[in-house]
């Protein structure tokens, strides 16, 4: 067998924090990308609408079609990075960004930019699966909560840059340009300079992904030990490195035959069970419905659309801010402490919200306050947290088709809240529609209680193994 020779007084094995921070940040443009996609579109809606001439329905589809592609995203990715590597598909991924944003700034019809938006849908659903996945593996434990926040942290910074574009475009259309097509996009026709702005964060992911590593545990499912330790023992030392593969070689001897029905089986029940729900319960609590209809939401509070989109900007830094609180406090506090307190915080925001609506209170700061205090919960637990558990629970052997299922839950959860969301507020009003939200939402809290183990400070293989050593076959 091939080994890694490294003495142990040799200074250049020492572990490099700051390569770990790179490639991690590296991998987390994929949820910057996510989340500038997501949000840019709030700024866009009703401009779209107005240039296309489109009904409820042809608007909820404007934005949920790229959901769609999420959706189809994830289902081909899960054999595909388990096949070719994470790597890979993240490559293909940044590609899939890249050609989205620059022909939906070029579209000539709605039913062109409805196909781009679609490709630009399966960018986002590879990267939303695959960027946490990968950062999952490649962290040390101790670190991995951490790690995998910082894709929700890119996440939400891609959220507020989108926010300021949007709003700085809109303040700027009546800036005229030399150029007839320049001045049709960033003046004329706005929303496509909104939205071919994606292309700069794509080509650089673009980029960057080709100076990172392969995922060490995909390595070591290859049989690649050499290439996985030398990984290994760069971002965690000699020590570390060898403890990894030794934890891994033990399960993989005792198992698994790296198909889906393996997730199945009883022992993984619990398993799926939160893989399934957790991110779908995520979606339907509504964070986009106020992330997409933030604007149209905060209009109908009595904000005109300028100060609309400038509430939005606020949404965003706030969601920023308080991701920060789940990234130095994960791996302190643990997982479930963060989504008790910040899923009670945000089904108690959400029917707060609802009572303002219905009381007419629109007028003066309540109803941002209250959305303010959702978006706060909703980062420092549900954002951050459901993708570092669902990067844990499951076995290597599966882990890219199991994360595949838990991440097209997600955006199935996504889909409805985008498709539906413009046709409650029409049909059942700003109340009804937050109060179905906090509805959705509060099931999350038993889900905490009876199924989500607290996983902080283990190892990957030592989540396995404890599947393994809890699970009591019935009538035994």
């Amino acid at each position: 067998m091939n080994r890694v020779t490294v003495p142990e007084n040799n200074e250049t094995a020492k572990p490099s924090k700051v390569y770990l921070y790179l490639v991690c940040l590296v991998a987390a443009l994929g949820g910057f990308l996510f989340g500038f996609d997501t949000a840019v579109i709030s700024g866009t809606v009703s401009l779209v609408k107005h240039d296309f001439g489109l009904n409820a329905v042809s608007e909820g589809w404007f934005v949920s079609c790229a959901l769609l592609g999420c959706i189809i995203g994830v289902s081909l990715s899960g054999k595909l990075i388990d096949k070719y590597g994470r790597k890979i598909v993240l490559i293909i991924s940044a590609v899939l960004f890249l050609v989205s944003a620059l022909g939906c700034m070029l579209s000539d019809s709605f039913t062109v930019l409805i196909v781009f938006r679609l490709i630009g849908g399966l960018g986002i659903g590879v990267a939303s699966m695959v960027s946490p996945l990968y950062i999952s593996e490649f962290s040390p434990s101790r670190f991995r909560g951490m790690m995998v926040s910082l894709y929700q942290l890119a996440l939400t910074v891609g959220i507020v840059l989108a926010y300021f574009s949007n709003a700085y475009l809109a303040n700027h259309t009546t800036d005229v340009f030399n150029n007839a097509d320049i001045n049709k996009i960033f003046s004329v026709e706005v929303w496509r300079g909104m939205l071919g702005l994606g292309a700069l964060p794509a080509g650089i992911f673009l980029i960057c992904l080709f100076f990172v590593p392969e995922s060490p545990r995909w390595l070591l499912l290859k049989g690649q030990e050499q290439r996985a330790e030398a990984v290994l023992i760069k971002i965690d030392g000699i020590k570390a490195a060898q403890k990894e593969i030794d934890a891994f070689k033990t399960l993989d001897s005792n198992n698994d035959d790296g198909s889906i029905k393996e997730l199945f089986a009883p022992v993984y029940r619990k398993a799926l069970w939160i893989g399934l729900l957790l991110p779908f319960l995520s979606q339907v609590c509504g964070i986009n419905a106020v992330i997409y209809y933030g604007p149209r939401i905060l209009e109908q509070a009595g904000f005109t659309l300028n100060n609309a989109l400038g509430g939005q900007v606020t949404i965003g830094l706030v969601n920023v801010i308080f991701t920060f609180v789940a990234i130095f406090t994960i791996d302190i506090w643990g997982r479930r402490p963060l989504l008790f307190a910040g899923i009670g915080g945000a089904v108690i925001s959400l029917l707060i919200i609802g009572v303002l609506f219905a009381l007419g209170i629109t007028t003066g700061p309540w109803i941002l306050v209250f959305i303010l205090t959702f978006i706060s919960c909703f980062a420092f637990s549900f954002g951050p947290v459901c993708w570092v558990v669902v990067g844990e629970i499951f076995p290597n052997a599966i882990r890219g088709k199991a994360m595949a299922l838990a991440t097209l839950s997600l955006w199935i959860g996504n889909f409805l809240v985008g498709q539906l969301t413009p046709v409650m507020l029409e049909g059942l009003g700003s109340a009804w529609t937050f109060w179905l939200f906090a509805l959705c939402c509060s099931p999350a809290l038993w889900l905490t209680f009876k199924l989500i183990p607290e996983t902080k400070g283990r190892s990957l293989e030592n989540i396995e193994t404890f599947w393994k050593q809890t699970y009591i076959p019935n009538g035994k």
